[in-house]
């Protein structure tokens, strides 16, 4: 080599030398492939991988964050997902497993649409709200069901939690930007301090390179001298744990707002909620159903919550809302009730359809979506949820009492009876009726009221005073000395898969286990809560052999649960079809599936099916036999 190239190459190296060698930012070694879903472009300068839970509540503060550096630093920032999720989070694994799922059908779209779900709708993270987020995004559900049965992604969210014990990650949410390492929910400032550093550092190195400066593998080349050495200590300490207080009481503005009954209604329900979420739709029955139980005594007040991941959300609040501007709170419901009824069409084409049936004005109606003319309004509702601390969809205060998702009816019942309670008491001290909301608000607060959030491991072990009742299908002796409630669903996938591992259970512990079965009808099975009076009136005419026979049949036949299906299983019990038939048109189990509905709620439980109460301890989910074998064998053991 010529004298003089060595003496340039030797001048280039010296020039690159210290974006490397003499950075003393300490880096650890977080490894990125193509198995691992990202935001962002691979060239990206800042690589944010981090290790995060669905079921995290600190993990789901962080989202709003991360979405705010996306919008700032566009192409020069990368997040990367790794799983991790705790062992105290019941529901953690099946989440991460269903967002992988969608990673492999849809790759990085489909896994951040998921991911965006499970945040957004963290407390409903049983299988059925999993098949349900499935089906919202499009995902193969045969595939998919086949995946969460057979556990196909377990290896992968396992080796996404090796790898944070390797780098020395204890909880969720942790970071590491560009290798350096930051715990927590931490503030927007806090990573964008990091960021615009590691940008700086990038930048530089990039000039030092000249011509030859390539962003691509930057992010190798800047980890190439990182260490192996786990993390120990976090750069900040953990977000203190904090959760929205339920028991706190709101004062939530209804004026100028969309209603529906009367204004001076005794108790007003506001809800937030969103035309594409399913389980907005979900609640939409229940709605009306308290509006024809409690007649004007109950109004409901709409607010708008579009969440950012539901395409078509804020497009549909605005219909509404010229609907609402048109025809007033008339035209508003009368445009509501379509969108729901119609929430899988709900491009532009099929908004001006809907404002036709509605009998909208439709010049006026396609002026109002091209100016955008109700954006301010819906940007005033989302402001006002972000100020209560509204999260996800959809969001009730009930007399300014928060509800949280789409409960059971009888939920709702449980506070609005409240309220009426509180609401009559102001009546008769004087108190109009049309004053009664401001009255019983008004000293509530504007904005989100937190408290700590309780000790998760503790909650882990909770045992639930869940009575059993005098008289329930069962198998086992009554003198059991451990007793598992069963909660379950005829037309629940998950329900019918467990049923094997509860034939081997009842095999395996013989006398000393009870097994109670309770009906838990879930609100978006149109046929369980029929098939759920099926069964109970085999119990009632022929007692646990009829009621066994009729749920070995109900499971067998899980997609034929029409009334003349279940009428065909009825005569195969051998049941007097005069008796069934009346049963079912009376409803005359109806108040018995409701007590055990109220029963899980009094119990202070919140679950989804199948739900197993073991000796009071909660196991949820088709778990596999080892599990409830240790629980079980835990029961017998402390009851000794």
């Amino acid at each position: 080599m010529r004298p003089a190239i060595v003496l340039l190459v030797l001048s280039w190296l010296s020039s690159v030398q210290p974006a490397f060698a003499q950075d003393a930012v300490p880096r650890y070694r977080a490894l990125v492939d193509d198995s691992m879903p990202c935001r962002g472009p691979d060239d990206a300068l800042v690589t944010v991988v981090m290790w995060s839970d669905f079921q995290c509540p600190f993990c789901a503060r962080v989202g709003p964050t991360l979405d705010r550096l996306r919008e700032q630093y566009g192409d020069d920032l990368r997040i990367v997902w790794r799983d991790m999720p705790l062992p105290f989070h019941e529901r953690a694994d099946e989440a991460a497993e269903a967002a992988r799922e969608a990673f492999a059908q849809l790759g990085d779209r489909g896994f951040w649409a998921m991911h965006d779900l499970l945040f957004a709708h963290q407390d409903a993270l049983t299988d059925a709200d999993l098949e349900t987020y499935a089906q919202t995004i499009g995902l193969n559900l045969r595939r998919f069901r086949r995946a969460m049965a057979e556990r196909t992604h377990r290896a992968s969210t396992e080796a996404g939690a090796r790898a944070a014990a390797e780098a020395g990650v204890s909880g969720t949410p942790s970071f590491f930007v560009n290798g350096r390492p930051l715990v927590g929910a931490q503030p927007y400032e806090r990573f964008a301090e990091v960021i615009d550093d590691e940008l700086a550092r990038a930048r530089a190195s990039l000039a030092a390179d000249g011509p030859r400066g390539r962003r691509a593998g930057y992010y190798e080349r800047v980890l190439r001298d990182a260490v192996e050495t786990p993390v120990r200590e976090p750069e900040a300490a953990p977000t203190p744990a904090r959760v929205l207080d339920e028991d706190a009481l709101y004062r939530v503005p209804v004026a100028g707002a969309p209603s529906r009954g009367a204004a001076d209604a005794l108790v007003t329900i506001v809800a937030f909620s969103d035309f594409e979420c399913p389980f907005c739709a979900r609640a939409v029955a229940t709605m009306a159903r308290l509006a024809a139980t409690y007649g004007p005594d109950v109004r409901l007040v709409f607010r708008h919550r579009p969440l950012p991941f539901h395409e078509h959300a804020r497009l549909a609040a605005e219909a509404a809302m010229e609907a609402f501007a048109q025809r007033g709170d008339a035209g508003f419901w009368a445009m509501h009730d379509l969108l729901f009824e119609n929430q899988r069409s709900l491009e532009r084409a099929d908004l001006e359809r809907l404002a036709g049936l509605a009998g909208l004005d439709l010049r006026r109606f396609r002026a109002a979506l091209d100016a955008h003319t109700h954006a301010p309004a819906i940007e005033a509702d989302l402001a006002l949820a972000e100020s209560l601390g509204v999260v996800g969809t959809p969001y009730f205060y009930v007399n300014g009492r928060l509800v949280r998702g789409a409960q059971p009816f009888e939920t709702f019942r449980a506070a609005v009876d409240t309220s009426l309670a509180e609401a009559r008491a102001l009546l008769g001290g004087g108190t109009p009726r049309a004053a009664i909301y401001d009255a019983v608000t008004g000293r509530g607060s504007t904005t989100a009221v937190w408290t700590a959030a309780p000790d998760e491991e503790e909650e882990a072990d909770v045992v639930y005073d869940l009575p059993v009742p005098s008289r329930a299908p069962s198998r086992g002796s009554p003198t059991a000395r451990v007793v598992v409630q069963i909660f379950s669903d005829f037309q629940c996938p998950f329900c019918a898969r467990v049923e094997p591992t509860l034939d081997a259970l009842v095999a395996r512990f013989g006398d000393r286990v009870r097994f109670v079965w309770r009906n838990y009808p879930l609100p978006f099975h149109d046929h369980a809560r029929a098939a759920a009076a099926a069964a109970m009136e085999a119990f009632a005419q022929r007692g646990d052999a009829g009621f066994w026979a009729m749920h070995h049949l109900l499971f067998e036949h899980q997609r034929e649960l029409e009334r003349a299906d279940l009428e065909r299983y009825a005569a195969l019990v051998g049941l007097d079809l005069g008796r069934f038939r009346s049963a079912l048109d009376r409803g005359t189990h109806d108040a018995a599936i409701d007590a055990d509905i109220a029963a899980v709620r009094e119990a202070g439980a919140s679950i989804g099916t199948p739900s197993f109460f073991i000796a009071g301890r909660l196991v949820q989910g088709a778990q596999p036999l080892e599990v409830f074998v240790a629980e079980i064998e835990r029961a017998l053991a402390e009851v000794r």
